[in-house]
């Protein structure tokens, strides 16, 4: 009898490069991708957690997964753009994880700045953080990326998230190394746009859904701004016509609406 293959197997050490180190159980890869930040690690140090218990996202959000279910890594980078560029990382990693997922299931799309969400439905799949970190080599950057790839969907934390198994249909198995091993290429490929301003904003204005969608965006201090999403400026923030009057978003919670709901 031909046993079934592991539905969650281990990421495979041996296809991995050198860079990346593996841990069985982390609590935030940003932390400890932070810690080799300041002690003089080079750029494209990588460490990835098989389980994950306390990963942050933005706003301080606590994000743990099942064991083996997700991938989640973060990745040391030293871009050499001038810091008014820095901005965009976040927005520039959504782009990598959208192609990359973009390449095993449909519908995937990114909602401003950096969430990646796939379907009608628009479920969240991923969550990235960027953190600046001072280093005696001068300022880095903390790359943090964690997908949903296995998880059912009673292991999700919400309604309103799903994994790469759950859109590839019943029974896909998902290599998460082959995935990790892509996104990685993809970091290193596409980190150059940073330095093409008018290329990268052209980039992501085409894969971005909240663009020409009514938001409801959610600002520090209980303040909020309701209108239509029209654009991402030069340096990344969202552009929110309400009232006849244009606003720019550096930060909030964004919240796609329909008109009526305004």
């Amino acid at each position: 009898m031909t046993e079934k293959p592991d539905a969650r197997p281990p990421l495979d050490h041996s296809a991995l490069a050198d860079s990346v180190e593996v841990l069985d159980r982390a609590e935030s890869t940003n932390s400890l991708v932070t810690e080799r930040a300041r002690a003089g690690a080079p750029a494209g140090t990588v460490v990835v957690a098989e389980w994950q218990t306390s990963g942050r996202g933005r706003l301080d959000r606590v994000w743990a997964v099942p064991d083996r279910a997700a991938l989640t890594f973060s990745v040391l980078l030293r871009p050499e753009v001038p810091a008014e560029r820095w901005p965009w990382l976040p927005l520039l990693a959504g782009l990598v994880v959208d192609e990359a997922l973009g390449e095993l299931i449909g519908g995937v799309g990114l909602k401003w700045p950096n969430d990646v969400l796939v379907g009608e439905a628009q479920r969240k799949i991923c969550g990235i953080l960027v953190e600046r970190v001072e280093t005696p080599q001068g300022p880095a950057a903390v790359l943090g990326i964690g997908i949903n790839v296995h998880q059912d969907a009673d292991e999700l934390p919400t309604t309103t998230a799903t994994s790469v198994r759950l859109e590839a249909g019943e029974g896909a198995l998902v290599d998460r190394t082959a995935l990790l091993n892509r996104l990685l290429a993809l970091i290193e490929e596409r980190l150059p746009l940073l330095a093409d301003a008018d290329g990268l904003r052209a980039a992501y204005a085409r894969r971005c859904v909240t663009i020409g969608r009514q938001v409801r965006v959610e600002l520090p201090a209980d303040r909020r701004l309701l209108g239509r999403a029209v654009d991402v400026d030069e340096h990344g923030r969202l552009v929110v016509e309400a009232d006849g009057t244009r606003h720019v978003v550096g930060a909030g919670d964004v919240i796609h609406v329909r008109a009526t709901d305004l």
